[in-house]
């Protein structure tokens, strides 16, 4: 695996992390027409072209200029996995050699695409395949935006498109911002890949001053906290992140978020067995989050070998799930996908790539 950083490749950015006014101004610079840049986005994302050879109502000179600074980004898949459900999880490798996973879900409202940020984490979640090996770097918008666009091109296929997207794979969003903003705005732009911004989901750790900053930027974008516990002792234990930032100073951020947006915050709760799943831990939660516009997504969770947490019983799920309604709260069991293949975030990634996640 080659994962050096020099490499000619590497130095020309990639097309797909322009928003569309960036592309407007580098052809401007160019000494070329503005409007070029909406036949550009109608190339990479309605035709889905691979070269800029293939962008025929443009001149050989713009195509040249644009091969000269940069790269339509591929990804190599080095494994498919297809479970029974329908759902598709990708272990894709970058042009340095990193890889990262990208997934496919079914769902009866449509395709769903679970993209990764970041090669590796370094949040430390204690109960995630992803944090193995670390943070290796971020991922350039472009990178995440061509996971996207290597899923609909194989829903081509079979006339499909990808309807909505969550940015809960491999890596902590809020700390890679700025690339993670710029894939948002890509992806939602009536000339890139048109999906609508209540079809996308973003989820954090708990980057307390990221929070107040995505508030700020006021977009219609779905907005989750992984949360896993209902007090600090308990959550220090599952995420070290909490050390740095304490869930009372989380949860003042999340106020923030509603009151500055009006809009509603998700918490996921992953269920450990025997660890956080208790109905004394669903009363407890309940207080937490009381009188907050928001539901809970409880996850029961898939096994990762490299981890000692077992899964909730069924019947403890529901009593955890009975418990919060009782107590007037939205919450709902996350539906299980891939559970025939390795579907734990990051654990495809650990399984066949173990150079990187030692």
């Amino acid at each position: 695996m080659t994962t050096g950083t020099n490499t000619a490749l590497e130095k020309k950015k990639s097309i797909y992390s322009l928003e569309l006014h960036e592309l407007k101004e580098w052809l401007k610079e160019q000494g070329e027409k503005p409007f070029r840049a909406d036949q550009i986005f109608d190339w990479l994302y309605k035709k889905r072209v691979g070269s800029f050879e293939e962008m025929s109502n443009l001149s050989k000179s713009l195509r040249e200029k644009l091969a000269a600074h940069f790269q339509i980004t591929t990804l190599n898949t080095v494994v498919q996995q297809s479970s029974s459900d329908g759902t598709i999880k990708f272990l894709f490798e970058l042009q340095d050699g990193y890889s990262i996973e990208t997934v496919l879900m079914r769902h009866d409202y449509g395709n769903s695409v679970c993209v990764t940020t970041q090669v590796g984490c370094r949040i430390g979640c204690t109960f995630c395949a992803s944090t193995l090996g670390g943070l290796k770097r971020h991922l350039e918008a472009g990178e995440i935006v061509a996971q996207v666009v290597k899923v609909q091109k194989a829903l081509d296929e079979t006339n499909e498109r990808v309807s909505s997207v969550v940015i809960m794979g491999i890596g902590e969003p809020f700390d890679n911002y700025d690339n993670m903003l710029s894939f948002l705005k890509i992806i939602n732009h009536d000339k890139g890949l048109n999906i609508g911004a209540r079809h996308i989901t973003v989820s954090t750790s708990g980057i307390i001053p990221k929070i107040y900053q995505f508030a700020d930027e006021n977009m219609q974008i779905n907005f989750a906290i992984s949360l896993h516990a209902p007090n600090t002792e308990l959550r220090t234990r599952l995420m070290p992140i909490n050390k740095a930032y304490k869930l009372d100073d989380l949860m003042k951020a999340v106020r923030y978020y509603i009151d500055k947006t009006g809009r509603r915050v998700s918490f996921e709760y992953g269920l450990f067995g025997g660890v956080n799943d208790s109905v004394a831990h669903a009363e407890e939660l309940a207080d937490l989050i009381k009188g907050l516009k928001c539901h809970v997504n409880l996850i029961p969770v898939n096994y990762v070998p490299e981890r000692d947490y077992v899964r909730t019983p069924r019947d403890q799920i529901f009593a955890f799930e009975k418990t919060l309604k009782k107590r007037g709260i939205n919450v709902t069991i996350r539906r299980e996908h891939g559970h025939d293949i390795d579907a734990a975030c990051g654990q495809l990634r650990a399984k066949e790539r173990k150079e990187e996640t030692m």
